[in-house]
């Protein structure tokens, strides 16, 4: 079923709203979620709304955070989210960081106490309109097991890394440091599909392609799938996302990392409060010319983009070319949700007093 991104907003900011949300904020959270639905990432989309909800009813989630910076130099800073949405709070300390590097040529901001914050790039980019990188990090639910493990230790540890440009769409990495995202898990799932070999692994550690596999107790393999194929450089890369989100934030990390699903209890004896963020801003003129620089990304893309393929068919990507290219294609055409993604927002809908209506 066909939707409009500004309905879609509009859904997400009223069902925010309904649990107490101040308006901004609730606006804020929603223009997070429906960026994800613009960019193809729809596992991290309105399809997750139910989700924060649940985690409100269940007290895991607070609508009306205090955000406080708790430790900061000129550079740096810790902020406490207040167990608020993600959705908001990362704005807020990606914000802290550019603000920080407008003053002192970079900016870093580690967060505890907070939850699910989206899509990673939606934070990294907010640095390109300020002549800034992003740098974007969290952690996440324990779901993926180191190389040669079969406990669930780490999550699914995004790295987004947004560069600004002068002509040339910017560059804009967002990956997460498994095989998969695990929201194209719950996507397999909804359509009763298989999992590609290599992104799970059942209780014993053997390969699954079955994709309610972490439902039975499997778990999700780092990036690279198994050792032969370099899975050790995805679990040391989660890994180094974990440290700089929470071991350096003081939130909780590892296995201890609360999870997403409300139907799930956070482990018992927590090493630290909520999950936790990292963000970097960089301005870039603290290291050249600014113009200069944007001119000799343009140079970089553009030299890439004329790469000889194996397939002339083909053609070289720059991260962020899919996403850019399905948001004019989904501004232009509507949001188009798994059915069963709408069944669950009309039930939240109906539940919460909010209508979802579709159309472009």
């Amino acid at each position: 079923m066909i939707f409009s991104a500004e309905e879609l907003k509009r859904f997400a900011t009223n069902v925010f709203i309904s649990i107490g949300c101040p308006e901004a904020e609730a606006k804020q959270a929603a223009d997070v979620l429906v960026s994800a639905d613009l960019r193809g990432v729809d596992s991290h989309g309105v399809a997750r709304l139910s989700g924060y909800i649940r985690l409100h009813e269940k007290k895991r989630l607070n609508a009306t955070p205090t955000i406080k910076t708790v430790h900061e130099t000129p550079s740096t800073a810790v902020v406490d989210g207040d167990l608020g949405l993600g959705l908001v709070v990362g704005p807020h300390a990606m914000k802290l960081a550019i603000e920080k590097a407008k003053n002192v040529g970079s900016g870093w901001v580690a967060v505890k106490n907070s939850n699910h914050y989206g899509i990673a790039g939606y934070h990294a980019m907010m640095a390109l309109d300020e002549d800034c990188i992003g740098i974007s990090l969290t952690n996440a639910s324990p779901l993926v097991s180191p190389t040669f493990s079969k406990e669930r230790l780490l999550g699914t540890n995004p790295i987004s890394i947004a560069i600004p440009t002068k002509n040339q769409p910017p560059f804009v990495l967002d990956m997460a440091t498994t095989t998969a995202a695990n929201g194209k898990l719950e996507v397999l799932q909804r359509k009763g599909l298989d999992a590609p070999e290599g992104w799970l692994q059942d209780k014993e550690g053997h390969i699954t392609t079955d994709a309610k596999g972490l439902v039975k107790g499997g778990s999700m393999r780092p990036l690279g799938g198994d050792r032969e194929h370099g899975s050790h450089k995805g679990y040391a890369l989660g890994a180094v996302v974990d440290i700089l989100s929470a071991v350096l934030s003081g939130a909780n990390y590892g296995p201890w990392v609360p999870p997403f699903v409300a139907f799930i209890d956070p482990a018992p004896n927590p090493v630290g409060e909520g999950l936790g963020h990292f963000f970097g801003a960089m301005r870039i003129d603290a290291f050249r010319d600014g113009e200069e620089f944007k001119s000799h990304m343009d140079n970089w893309i553009e030299r890439f983009r004329a790469s000889k393929t194996v397939n002339p068919d083909e053609k070289v990507l720059i991260p962020g070319d899919p996403e850019r290219e399905m948001t004019a294609e989904r501004l232009k055409n509507g949001i188009d949700l798994l059915d069963p993604v709408v069944e669950d927002l009309k039930e939240l809908g109906e539940k919460l007093g909010v209508e979802l209506i579709a159309g472009n």
